[in-house]
């Protein structure tokens, strides 16, 4: 019987490589390269001011090399490229999805990011299922830009902001949306309970160093359902950008690295319209240059 592993992966145009087998072929530092990763990408994301320049500069021994290392198979199945201790999400941050959500906001320059966080226990890879809770009728979709912080800090300005990240990736942040409401309590909104279930976070399909992505507020955003476009927008309509989120937030509490930051989610998503997801939808994900993840919808966990 084979055993299914995981292991950190490389990803370039060429194909999707093991990074510690590739690392070893090019003749780089083999215990620099064991240690960071036997701490899995966590350990690279705490360490990301050595790591960040030893990847690329491994990503062009490999591209440099052509046909001489081969790619992993077919079978290769991609897994949540991490799991963020923390997960802050930013609410209401494009002017038509408040809109369409009924949300009346101050101007700008009167206001703040809103940020919520959910729990870790939420992520799930490319591929895996989205399961529908049991009470739940309202289940919506939301594709965000996901900004990961390889430098912590505290207090960090804006125009300093976007050196704190180390990469770029996709979130779909599932949300019930009749279950962040409560009506057995004086507070009328449980966004902890509607956005935190388990599977309600998808997350891939890898991290896109920040250095391949360039302007972060450039980038296009889609959501598909079954096929059918139901987002498309740019993260340059965001209200508060990536930089202010990351200085906002630093403004309250000490960023760590692993971090992950969900900036916003533009129009489009159900609560619009009336229409939710249901079990056998199928849930497409993209952010320009980083890439797409794909989830279908289901009822109940799988057994075994």
């Amino acid at each position: 019987m084979i055993r299914d592993e995981v292991r950190p992966i490389l990803v370039t145009e060429q194909g999707v490589y093991d990074l510690e087998l590739i690392a070893r072929l090019a003749g780089k530092d083999a215990e620099a390269w064991g240690t960071w990763i036997a701490g899995g990408i966590a350990a690279m994301l705490d360490r990301w001011t050595d790591v960040a320049p030893a990847l690329a500069d491994l990503a062009a021994a490999v591209v440099e090399a052509g046909p001489k290392y081969e790619p992993l198979g077919t079978g290769t199945k991609l897994r949540e490229p991490y799991r963020p201790v923390r997960i802050f999400a930013t609410a209401s941050n494009y002017v038509e999805h408040a809109q369409e959500m009924g949300t009346v906001l101050a101007a700008k320059s009167e206001s703040q990011p809103f940020v919520f966080m959910k729990a870790d226990s939420s992520v799930i890879g490319p591929d895996e299922a989205v399961i529908m809770p049991p009470k739940a009728e309202r289940v919506d979709w939301e594709v965000e830009l996901g900004a990961v912080i390889g430098i912590g800090g505290r207090d960090i300005p804006v125009d300093k902001a976007l050196e704190h990240v180390a990469a770029y990736t996709v979130i779909n942040d599932i949300t019930s949306r009749d279950l962040t409401r409560r009506s057995d309590f004086p507070f009328k909104f449980d966004w902890f309970r509607g956005k935190s279930f388990d599977t309600f976070a998808p997350l891939g399909p890898w991290l896109v160093p920040a250095g391949c992505i360039g302007d972060p507020q450039d980038l296009r955003l889609t959501l598909d359902v079954n096929g059918k476009r139901k987002q498309d927008d740019s993260t340059g309509s965001m209200i508060f950008s990536v930089a202010e989120q990351i200085s906002y937030l630093s403004s309250i509490l000490t960023l760590r690295p692993g971090d992950l930051i969900a900036t916003g989610t533009p129009d489009g998503v159900g609560m619009g319209t009336g229409e939710f997801l249901k079990c056998g939808d199928v849930v497409t994900a993209a952010v320009e240059k980083v890439g797409a993840i794909t989830n279908p919808i289901k009822a109940t966990a799988p057994v075994g």
